[in-house]
């Protein structure tokens, strides 16, 4: 049975995730619908891009992942189809799948433009419900990727903020904020191999292993299940208690 999921940042209290699941059940009865997360920060596609990088592949070939993260909503961005290594992803084309794009080995994408596929009445503000919801249930009863429009070599990519060395230091920065207030960096876990500490905010933090050697409300960084390097507080918020968020400067002296 075929299996579509649904990301977004629609939150769940208006109705907005349910009109996108009513189209789908409507075209594809059959269709398994899960619900990976509706809390994405509002229009915040690069936190989308890490989100959908954590979970694509670990779902089997054939499903279709449903993303809408989507502040040019109406404007000319294009709307994308995708397959990536056996998987199919729609999402506007705004940058969200660019982390896919990093890790994906087969990758290719059309622009959603065949209107055979698509309501006649469709609403400037909500492509989730009258673009994308209808072509990923079209996916998932089978249609194929080439029917829905031409294919396109060009797909926005978002690069990640490059890492620098300066006074024998690495240094990067936040990128993504967890749910758990944790500061997700652009550092590879390797960075912090062998050492002393990392700084953040003018301050120099311990490097540990896992969040169960902290005290409660204390300060660390560790390599993360993505292979990152992460700033965390044990029963806390880190990026409360450094005020830090996306673009926050992170160095680790060597």
């Amino acid at each position: 049975m075929a299996r579509v999921t649904l990301l977004t940042d629609f939150g769940t209290a208006d109705g907005y995730v349910g009109a996108m699941k009513g189209v789908i059940a409507s075209i594809f009865p059959g269709a398994i619908l899960d619900d990976v997360s509706h809390e994405v920060p509002f229009g915040a596609v690069g936190a989308g891009a890490l989100a959908l990088a954590r979970y694509w592949n670990r779902y089997p070939p054939g499903t279709v992942h449903l993303v809408v993260v989507d502040p040019g909503v109406g404007t000319a961005r294009r709307a994308l189809a995708v397959e990536a290594d056996r998987r199919l992803i729609v999402a506007p084309d705004n940058g969200i799948v660019s982390r896919v794009l990093d890790a994906a080995d087969e990758f290719r994408s059309v622009s959603i433009e065949n209107p055979g596929f698509l309501p006649d009445e469709r609403s400037a503000t909500f492509h989730g419900r009258d673009i994308f919801a209808p072509i990923a249930a079209c996916l998932a009863r089978g249609v194929h990727l080439s029917r829905f429009g031409p294919e396109i070599a060009d797909p926005v990519y978002l690069p990640e903020p490059g890492v620098s060395w300066e006074s024998e230091a690495i240094v990067g920065e936040v990128v993504s904020t967890d749910g758990f207030g944790n500061l997700v960096t652009n550092l590879p876990g390797a960075s912090v191999d062998e050492a002393s500490g990392v700084e953040i905010r003018g301050q120099k933090i311990p490097v540990v292993r896992t969040y169960g050697d902290l005290p409660p409300a204390s300060l660390a960084a560790l390599v993360n299940s993505d292979g990152r390097v992460e700033v965390a507080a044990r029963d806390s918020s880190a990026a409360e208690l450094l005020n830090a968020d996306v673009g926050t400067r992170v160095r680790i002296p060597k």
